[in-house]
């Protein structure tokens, strides 16, 4: 494997697991807010 395309594997790698990260933070925030709506302000379960 070339040295360009090992880097190239490094980095799309990063981009999947910062972005999955980031997506899993505003799924559970979003999650957050429809449980409040729907039990009048009450926290959801941990």
């Amino acid at each position: 494997m070339k040295e360009n395309e090992l880097v190239q594997r490094l980095v799309w790698a990063a981009l999947l697991a910062g972005f999955g990260a980031i997506a899993t933070a505003i799924t559970a925030r979003a999650a957050t807010m429809a449980f409040r709506q729907i039990f009048d302000g009450e926290d959801p379960p941990e």
